[in-house]
């Protein structure tokens, strides 16, 4: 069963604030010939995601956004961030918080690992919200048409790491550093507190995660996610773009040192946050 976007449409103007409603059709979009783009968004779903996301965003986790005068108004880009909690609502939040806070309005187009889209009904939803799978060719595509990408260059090591690790930086992938060099993207760091402690797990299982087809399930001590309070840091844009040329996306030690650059960004982000905070739940 699918919605179409008339009825996604319909859904959002009855129960969207009309001045977000307006903003999710003000956002560039580039119709592929068949209603939707070349990787299955339509502004229709996203103002449909912004109606389901709003709650969480505005009542439960209460997100509060630092520095998002950060986020380029066009042209492309790489939001990078750290990633945790158990399930990837660091993600929704940020999604939402970009549609809001952009001027003029824009889509960051999540990277999901690989298992994401085939997710049933909530793969092809996602996409209509304009997540992309995590393919090099993918990303490519995009920021060749000017788009900006959300990346968290941790990938699943973030979101499953035990509760005592919380705030500690795994492995950065190097993908986003060598794609924005490439295409001479800007970097936005971003560092989320917040999610860390919205579900802490007894431990993780891979096996039940095959189950479930992803590559590993936490086992949570809680059933529902914690209603803690989202900080999401946005610092000043790492200018790729002016310190390197395309053919360094080919030099592994320039790769390298721009993932280090980012992750050190990310990291005094957290850092800030975490100092500025006065207790997980405010």
């Amino acid at each position: 069963m699918s919605i179409s976007p008339t009825i996604a449409d319909v859904l959002a103007a009855l129960f969207l604030d009309e001045k977000e409603r307006q903003r999710s059709q003000d956002i560039h979009f580039r119709d592929a010939g068949h209603g939707y783009d070349a990787f299955g968004m339509h502004p229709s779903f996203v103002a449909l995601g912004q109606l389901l996301v709003a709650p969480l965003y505005d009542k439960y986790f209460r997100v509060r956004s630092h520095g998002h005068e950060n986020i380029p108004s066009s042209g492309p880009a790489v939001l990078a961030a750290n990633h945790s909690g158990n399930l990837p609502i660091d993600g929704m939040m940020i999604w939402l918080d970009v549609v809001r806070n952009s001027d003029p309005p824009r889509v960051p187009r999540p990277i999901a690992d690989h298992f994401v889209p085939s997710l049933p009904y909530l793969g092809t939803l996602f996409a209509r919200g304009g997540l992309v799978g995590g393919s090099r060719g993918n990303a490519r595509s995009l920021l060749d048409a000017g788009e900006m990408l959300m990346i968290f260059p941790e990938g699943v090591p973030g979101i499953v790491k035990p509760f005592s690790e919380r705030y500690q930086l795994q492995h950065f992938r190097e993908g986003h550093a060598e794609l924005a060099i490439r295409h001479g993207a800007p970097i936005i760091p971003i560092g989320v507190v917040g999610a860390e402690e919205q579900m802490p797990a007894m431990f993780t299982s891979r096996t039940l995660g095959k189950l479930f087809g992803v590559p590993i399930l936490p086992i949570p001590i809680v059933p529902v996610p914690l209603p803690v309070r989202y900080h999401l840091y946005y610092g000043e844009p790492i200018p790729v773009h002016k310190n390197y040329k395309p053919k360094h996306a080919d030099d592994p030690s320039v790769v390298a040192e721009v993932a280090e650059q980012v992750k050190s960004a990310v990291d005094a982000l957290i850092r800030q946050g975490l100092s500025e905070r006065q207790g997980v739940f405010e």
